[in-house]
């Protein structure tokens, strides 16, 4: 899992029909105190994440596939969760 940061969208006309309606988000990289670390990510959200909200990224292909229940997916970077807090002792 990836902790991230929604920077915006990407909107296409053309792409592959398992992404067809589904949002795509650029995500800021961040470390555990919530500070960018240069790195970013396009993942498809599958919870409804708008920008500057802070999120958890699954960027791995298959897992990505299991929760789409599509095994032929072509997305390997998926939201799935909206954080709303980190604590870090």
């Amino acid at each position: 899992m990836i902790l991230g940061r929604v920077a915006g969208r990407i909107y296409s006309t053309i792409h592959h029909s398992v992404v067809s309606g589904q949002k795509l988000l650029i995500i800021d990289k961040l470390n555990s105190a919530g500070e960018r670390t240069g790195g970013y990510l396009i993942a498809m959200d599958s919870v409804g994440a708008g920008p500057g909200e802070t999120v958890l990224v699954l960027d791995e292909g298959n897992g990505a596939r299991q929760i789409l229940e599509d095994k032929s997916a072509p997305v390997r970077s998926l939201v799935v969760g909206i954080v709303d807090g980190v604590h870090v002792p």
